[in-house]
C-alpha cells in the first residue's frame, strides 16, 4: 500500500503506522542533514565575507573576485554525475563522508592563498572535494521519504541554504574581527574555523547515517518493514515508465528541469556571493553589520522556504509552487537594481532571496516521481550538474557587469531575467506526460 497525504495527515487507515514511522525517521534523519548542509554552504559561500577583507588584501577586482568565486561550480560540475553514480553504487553513508572531509580539508588549505592563482586552484578543488553532495542527499532522501512527505522533507534539509546565512553572516563578521591574531588575517581565520566542522562531521556520518531503512535498528520491525515496503512499491510504480539511465540521461523532462534549475539557481549563487558586497556598498557599516543585515533576507527565505514545502505537500501540488517563487524572485532582482538605500535594499533582497529558495522543496520532489535507482542517481546529477554551471555563471557575470558598470544594477537585472526565464519554462513542465500521471 502505497503512503498517501491522507495517511500521513492522520485519516488512512494505517496513518497511525505510518506517523509514528515517518516522526521518528524525520528526528533521525533531518536535523543531522541539515546540519551537514549548513556546513555545506558556509564552505561554499564563505568566500562573499571573507571578500570583505580578502579582495583589498590580494588585490582582487570584482571580475577576479567572481570568477574565482565561480570556478568552483567548473569543477563540480565535472565530477558531479561520476560522484553520484559512485554513491549508488557503494552507498550514501560511506560517499558522503568521503566527500565531507575532502571538502573540508581544501576548504581550509584556503586560508593559503596568495594571489589570483592559487585562489583560482583551490576554488576549483573545492569543487571537486564537494561534487556529488547535494544530489547525494536528495537520492538519499528518496530512499526514505515516500513521495507525499517529500518535498516537506527536501525543504527542511535545504533550511541550510538560508541558514547558512543566517549563522555565517554574522559569524563571518565576527571571525573577520580576528584580524592579525596569531599572524592570521581574519579571512584566513574564516577559513580555518568554518573548515574544520566538515572534517569532524565527516567522520560523524559513518557512525551515524544508515543507508535503507532495512538496515534501520533504530526502528520498530514494523515500522522498518512498512517504510522499506512503501518505499519498495512507489519506486516499482515509477519504474513502469521504463527510463533506464542513458534514457533518463536524455528523457526531455529531466533537460527541462535542468534549465529551470539553472535559472534558479543562477539567481541563488548570484545572490549569496554578493550581498555583503551589495550591503557594504549601501552605507558605511562593519563587518560584523554587514553580516547582521545580510541575515535578514536569509532568516525570511528560511521560512518561506518550509511554508512553500509544506503548502506543496498538503495540496499535491508542485508545478504552481515552483513557478510562483521564481518570479516572485525575478520582481526581488528587478527591486534590488534600483532601490540602494539600507532599509528598500533590504528588503528587495529579501525578495528576492524568500522567492529563489523557497522553489527548493518543490522543485526537487519531481524528478524521484518518474526516477529510480540508477536512474534517479544520474537523472538527479544531471539536473544538479546545470546548478553548478549556474553557479559559475551567476557569481562571475555579476562580477563581470559590476567591473563594467561600476554597480551592481546590471547584475541584478541579469539575475532578475534568469529568474523570469526559469518561470516561464514551468510552463510546458505541466504538459510533461511522466509528472502528469504521476500521483501528486
Amino acid at each position: 500500500m502505497i503512503t498517501t497525504s491522507r495517511d500521513l495527515a492522520g485519516e488512512g487507515p494505517r496513518a497511525s503506522l505510518a506517523q509514528r514511522t515517518m516522526s521518528k525517521v524525520g528526528w533521525r534523519l533531518l536535523p543531522f542533514l541539515l546540519l551537514l548542509y549548513i556546513v555545506s554552504w558556509l564552505d561554499r559561500v564563505n568566500i562573499g565575507m571573507a571578500s570583505l577583507q580578502m579582495n583589498k588584501e590580494l588585490g582582487f577586482d570584482a571580475e577576479v573576485f567572481g570568477l574565482g568565486a565561480g570556478v568552483f561550480f567548473l569543477s563540480y560540475a565535472l565530477f558531479e554525475l561520476p560522484s553520484n553514480l559512485i554513491l549508488a553504487r557503494v552507498g550514501a553513508r560511506l560517499w558522503i563522508a568521503r566527500i565531507m572531509v575532502t571538502w573540508g580539508v581544501v576548504s581550509v588549505a584556503m586560508l593559503l592563498v596568495k594571489g589570483s592563482t592559487s585562489f583560482y586552484v583551490l576554488r576549483f578543488l573545492l569543487g571537486l572535494a564537494e561534487a556529488g553532495f547535494l544530489p547525494g542527499i536528495i537520492y538519499y532522501l528518496g530512499n526514505w521519504y515516500p513521495s507525499a512527505a517529500r518535498a516537506r522533507a527536501v525543504s527542511w534539509f535545504m533550511l541550510g541554504i538560508p541558514l547558512s546565512a543566517v549563522v555565517g553572516g554574522p559569524l563571518g563578521g565576527l571571525i573577520l574581527g580576528l584580524d592579525g591574531w596569531h599572524g592570521l588575517a581574519g579571512w584566513q581565520w574564516l577559513f580555518l574555523l568554518e573548515g574544520l566542522p566538515a572534517v569532524l562531521l565527516g567522520v560523524v556520518v559513518l557512525f551515524y547515517l544508515t543507508d535503507t531503512p532495512e538496515e534501520a535498528r533504530w526502528l520498530e520491525p514494523e515500522e522498518r518493514e512498512w517504510l522499506a515496503a512503501t518505499i519498495r512499491v512507489e519506486q516499482s510504480a515509477a519504474e513502469r515508465h521504463a527510463i533506464g539511465l542513458w534514457r533518463a540521461l536524455r528523457h526531455p523532462t529531466v533537460w527541462l528541469l535542468c534549465l529551470i534549475l539553472f535559472a534558479c539557481q543562477a539567481g541563488s549563487y548570484g545572490l549569496q556571493f554578493w550581498v555583503p558586497q551589495i550591503i557594504q556598498r549601501m552605507a558605511g557599516f562593519t563587518n560584523f553589520e554587514i553580516g547582521l543585515i545580510s541575515a535578514i533576507p536569509y532568516a525570511a527565505a528560511a521560512i518561506g522556504m518550509i511554508a512553500i514545502g509544506a503548502s506543496s505537500d498538503r495540496s499535491g501540488e508542485r508545478l504552481l509552487h515552483l513557478a510562483i517563487p521564481t518570479a516572485i524572485a525575478a520582481v526581488g532582482f528587478v527591486f534590488s537594481a534600483f532601490y540602494t538605500t539600507p532599509v528598500l535594499g533590504t528588503l528587495a533582497l529579501t525578495v528576492a532571496a524568500v522567492g529563489v529558495t523557497s522553489t527548493r522543496g518543490p522543485f526537487w520532489a519531481l524528478p524521484t516521481r518518474f526516477l529510480t535507482g540508477r536512474a534517479a542517481a544520474g537523472g538527479i546529477a544531471l539536473i544538479n550538474l546545470f546548478a553548478a554551471i549556474s553557479g559559475f555563471v551567476g557569481p562571475y557575470a555579476v562580477g563581470y557587469l559590476v567591473k563594467v558598470t561600476g554597480n551592481h544594477a546590471a547584475g541584478m537585472l541579469f539575475l532578475a531575467l534568469l529568474m523570469a526565464l526559469g518561470a516561464l519554462l514551468c510552463v510546458p513542465l505541466r504538459g510533461a506526460k511522466v509528472l502528469a500521471d504521476e500521483p501528486a
